[in-house]
């Protein structure tokens, strides 16, 4: 394995930890903060980190080399926008009707949904051990999205959290069709573009601003969550691919799930702890997937 391939896998696995965090402290500060206002201030923050980050780095030798956006790039500027927009106002209330650690494995999902649509609309590549992966992984999703009601139906809260890594799915994808550009000059764009869109989403529909207080608290995990973790995915996938990098940022939802079970002091349920063997097996399947990446 060469030192750059080494790095990327490095970019991705930290990515993974910085994001690993969102889920469950967002659903604490859920019981302060509205969903939607909540989405808005987790992009703003990592927009502004980012911001402050550009400005102290921008006379640097690798942040002069950097490659700016232009127009060619504009349609997956503006469908990452969107995107990024609807995915975290889904994540937000999913989390106010299922667990954390629920949510946080559930995360998961987002590989199949990325890996399948960077093979129909962008042709990349899919080994056999990321088709079994994706298999898993989406058994998985199924068993964790049931209600414990021993009827055949799914809860709210697990279709919100499905829906918003479908919409990651897409997003991974355009932001992949950018990662050559700088990092920190697309996380910007991300964070007060999607920022800006949900908190207007959230006045719309009625919500009020949370505290000064709460606010620069989720701004906060919104740049370390949201903007140092997309960061580094780029980076990731510069040298791995979408799908490749997705599957290296798994191990974000199990990391998630021992925060959310520690904070929460949750009892998961046999059906949750099935979901999670599978998972984890689904898991070991793609991130030991060897396929080169052309």
């Amino acid at each position: 394995m060469s030192s750059k391939h080494g790095k990327s896998i490095f970019y991705a696995i930290l990515a993974a930890a910085l994001y690993a965090i969102s889920s469950p402290i967002s659903k604490l500060l859920l019981n302060d903060i509205a969903p939607v206002m909540l989405a808005s201030y987790l992009y703003l923050g990592a927009g502004t980190g980012m911001l402050i980050l550009g400005l102290l780095t921008k006379n640097t030798a690798k942040e002069k080399s950097e490659k700016h956006l232009t127009r060619k790039e504009l349609p997956f500027t503006v469908g990452m926008i969107a995107l990024d927009i609807a995915a975290p106002i889904f994540l937000m209330l999913g989390l106010t009707k299922t667990t954390a650690a629920n949510a946080s494995l559930l995360n998961n999902f987002e590989i199949v949904a990325t890996s399948l649509i960077a093979l129909f609309i962008f042709s990349e590549k899919i080994s056999k051990r990321l088709w079994i992966a994706i298999s898993l992984v989406t058994v998985s999703s199924i068993v964790l999205s049931m209600n414990d009601t021993g009827a055949f139906s799914f809860s709210i809260g697990s279709l919100f959290i499905l829906m918003a890594c479908i919409c990651w799915g897409f997003e991974n994808n355009c932001t992949r069709m950018m990662s050559s550009k700088n990092p920190v000059d697309i996380v910007i764009i991300k964070g007060f573009g999607s920022g800006i869109g949900s908190l207007a989403v959230a006045f719309v529909i009625g919500e009020t601003m949370a505290s000064f207080g709460y606010i620069m608290l989720a701004m906060l995990l919104g740049f370390t969550a949201y903007g140092l973790s997309i960061f580094f995915y780029i980076y990731a996938q510069r040298e791995l691919g979408a799908a490749k990098t997705s599957t290296y940022y798994a191990i974000a939802p199990f990391i998630g799930v021992a925060f959310s079970l520690v904070i929460f002091l949750e009892v998961p349920s046999l059906s949750f702890i099935l979901a999670l063997v599978i998972m984890i097996i689904g898991t070991y399947f793609a991130v030991t997937d060897v396929q080169s990446h052309k």
